[in-house]
This record gives C-alpha cells, structure tokens and sequence, in this order.
C-alpha cells in the first residue's frame, strides 16, 4: 500500500514500541505503515467519524492485519487507555485542535513516551502552547508534499518551562538548530505569504493597519532568522 510522503514521514518520526496509536486515522494507512514496517507490534486506530473507521477496517482487513490493529471509534484519546500506547500520533488536524485534544487528556500524554504531532494549520500556535507548558520538543521535520509544507513536532511530557523567543513558535527551533534542508524556502514562503496579505488588506482602519504593521514586523523577524542560516 502506497502512502502519501506527508504520512511516511510522520510515520517514520515513531519509534519501535509495542503498541502505538493513530488518532484521527482516516483510512488507517498510517498504523498499516508501521505494523508492515515492524515500527511496533500492534496499533490502534481511532477517529471520531464512522466512515473513516469503517475505510480503516476494510483496509485493515484487506493487508490480513486484524489481529493487529484495533480500529476504534471515538473523540480524540477517549479511546485509549493511559498507557496503552507508547506513541501516539495525532496527524492531519488543526494546531488548536491538537492543542484541546491534548490538554483534555493530559492522563494519556503523561503516561505515553512520545507524541508525534502533524498540525495542517497554526503549527505557531500548538507550539507556543508546547513550550509555555514546559514539553519537550524531541525533534521536528519539515516536508514538501504536492506543493505543500507539512511540519512534524515529535513531543515528550514534561514540566520544564523554556523560555524561547517567539519566532521559534512559527519556525521550529530544532529545524533552525538542525539547518534543514527545506528551512530557507520554507521561511521564505512564510514571508511571500505575508506579503500576499498585506497587499489584500485594503481597509485603513485602525484593526486593519495594526494587522499590517503586525505582518511587516513578522516579515522583518522572518528575515533575521534567514540571515543567520
């Protein structure tokens, strides 16, 4: 089974465990990726709508993995136990949602070893919320997938608050630390896109200018961060 290179690299951010979780599996590629890739033992898949579980299951049952892989259906980590998973992915949603789905279970985050997060938008503001927190972010990953920037945030549970500049919340620190090789493009589509932004507000109201002035020192702080790569 072909997956997508958005799922194979969030696949392959997981470490060998015994068991390990898909929340919001869709078509449950991604438990099928690891349990075929020996990556763990067994899997859960779990989503909170009917169909996508059913897509699951018959995919599951089509790669002969049922005694493997326990597709369940439900809302976010009330499908799983504390400590059931090792590690837990949680791909393809919005940051803010990542966020709450978290912090409504921070029994299973606690007891899990490792989160493997795939935010579709506002990864800022899942990460500002990692790091006022006190968790800990093990490594992140950045990728192109049909045109596409997808970043992956692997995160451990602890209580250490680190204090880091904010624009560290919008570009992973790790991906800066580690010079990826997608990094420079990646800030500067951040950048076009800010000034694709600027060039459509057209209002000059005071909300309206203080969004532009926001943007311009968001564009200024991109560009610093470019010049020390």
């Amino acid at each position: 089974m072909d997956i997508s290179l958005r799922l194979k690299i969030v696949a392959q951010m997981v470490d060998n465990c015994d068991c390990a979780a898909d929340i919001g599996t869709d078509h449950g590629y991604i438990p099928i990726y690891l349990i075929k890739n020996n990556i763990c033992k067994k899997a859960i898949a779990s989503d909170i709508n009917v169909g996508p579980i059913e897509r699951a299951k018959l995919n599951v049952k089509l790669e002969n993995l049922e005694d493997k892989i326990d597709c369940r259906l439900g809302s976010g980590l009330s499908t799983i136990s504390p400590g059931e998973a090792e590690e837990v992915i949680i791909a393809g949603m919005g940051g803010n949602l990542i966020r709450d789905i978290i912090e409504n279970h921070m029994e299973v985050f606690k007891k899990s070893r490792s989160f493997i997060l795939q935010p579709m938008q506002n990864s800022e503001v899942l990460r500002e919320y990692i790091y006022k927190r006190g968790f800990k972010i093990a490594d992140e990953e950045l990728c192109i997938d049909e045109n596409r920037f997808y970043e992956i945030i692997k995160i451990e549970y602890d209580t250490v608050v680190k204090k880091v500049d904010s624009i560290f919340y919008e570009v992973g620190k790790i991906l800066v630390e580690k010079r990826h090789k997608y990094l420079f493009e990646f800030i500067e589509n951040k950048i076009k896109n800010c000034n694709k932004i600027i060039l459509n507000i057209k209002d000059n109201t005071e909300s309206a200018n203080k969004r532009k002035k926001d943007l311009e020192v968001r564009i200024k702080r991109l560009q610093e961060l470019i010049s020390c790569i």
